[in-house]
């Protein structure tokens, strides 16, 4: 076999927020719906059916004090501290978010400079051809990212990329919408590096789609679903039911797709990490993957969980779970050498996609 060139995560890290907000917090919530009829239901009712559907018992916000910018840099340190590698070797550093820094006394989206850019500030490189750049791409955002990275790498154009996932969205969700407790903060990243090898390791295949049909919007900005809010902020706002049904229409295809490129097959795969949005939701898409595989046993326990002390912090969620898995800190679950990933996300666009990755330590 000949030799050729692979791109391969050689170091990760994260930031997990300080502040812990559980269920129990949300007790003294007014919530409305979106016609503005504050709900029937006792916020205990509302609470419970919330954490039965998600598996959300806590999730974790940032301190006043800090931006989006700034987790993203603790996640990038973090990465290169833990790998050892020099600031001044990234060829790229691709920052994937939805909404800027949003402070907590301005809850408006502050873009320019990207994020990227302030990142690369905040780890003093001084080289020039470190390009810096975000990627707003809902919560496959990362991945994307990944997807990017490993494009430049293979293509000979970079050695070293640094993808970061970073999100406060408890600063863009709106307190009277129930949704609410479903957001989270957090960041993370990896650092991905070319290498040459006679056997396949690192990325093996990739894909990505957009469905922009009717359901395009099916999240989006909108006002506060509270009557006389008070000003005219938007918030995130999702149309749960709606979405969920679409996640599951395109998003096992969408994998499939990724592992035929690949040229394995359901059971090569060791390890999924998907997305932590719901987890209701990504039980069923694992379910209804083996099912379009053909493939009868559904062993859970390879779709390694955050969700339940994390919530969901869109594009942190995956780098998030990585590196915790990466250095030993999700109790029974490791990363082998040899053994194959699966990465899969969606998000708002509706963007979809999926990685495969063999493990090379």
């Amino acid at each position: 076999m000949s030799v050729q060139t692979y791109s391969i995560i050689v170091a990760s890290g994260s930031y997990i927020p300080t502040v812990i907000v559980k269920n129990t917090d949300f007790l003294d919530h007014t919530f409305f719906d979106r016609n503005g009829v504050a709900l029937s239901k006792t916020n205990e009712v509302v609470i419970s059916q919330l954490e039965q559907i998600t598996g959300i018992r806590e999730r974790r916000y940032v301190t006043d004090d800090l931006v989006t910018s700034d987790i993203a840099f603790f996640a990038a340190r973090n990465a290169l501290e833990s790998g050892g590698i020099d600031a001044e070797s990234l060829d790229y550093i691709i920052v994937a978010h939805n909404f800027g820094d949003v402070t907590s006394k301005n809850l408006v989206s502050d873009m320019v400079p990207a994020l990227a850019s302030r990142v690369k500030h905040r780890l003093g490189i001084v080289n020039a051809q470190t390009v810096a750049y975000d990627l707003p791409f809902g919560c496959a955002g990362w991945l994307q990212g990944i997807i990017q990275a490993d494009g430049y790498l293979r293509s000979g154009n970079a050695k070293k990329v640094l993808v970061i996932g970073a999100e406060t969205l408890s600063r863009i969700s709106d307190p009277h919408d129930r949704d609410c407790m479903i957001f989270a903060d957090g960041a993370g990243a990896v650092v991905l590096a070319a290498t040459e090898s006679a056997v396949p390791i690192g990325i093996l295949a990739h894909h990505a789609e957009t469905i922009a049909d009717e359901l395009v919007y099916a999240l989006k900005m909108g006002a506060s679903n509270k009557p006389g809010f008070g000003d005219n902020r938007l918030f995130l706002k999702m149309s749960g039911h709606k979405l969920y049904e679409q996640v599951l229409k395109v998003v096992p295809g969408v994998i499939k797709k990724c592992i035929e490129k690949a040229d394995l097959s359901l059971t090569d795969i060791s390890k999924v990490l998907i997305h932590q949005a719901n987890n209701k939701m990504d039980e069923a898409i694992l379910k209804l993957l083996f099912e379009l595989c053909e493939t009868k046993h559904i062993p859970f326990e390879i779709m390694p969980m955050t969700i339940s002390w994390l919530g969901n912090s869109s594009v942190a969620t995956l780098p998030t779970l990585y590196d915790l898995i990466n250095k030993a800190q999700m109790p029974g679950h490791s990363f082998n050498k040899n053994e194959t990933i699966l990465f899969a996300a969606v998000g708002a666009g509706v963007n979809v996609n999926a990685v495969v990755y063999r493990n090379f330590e």
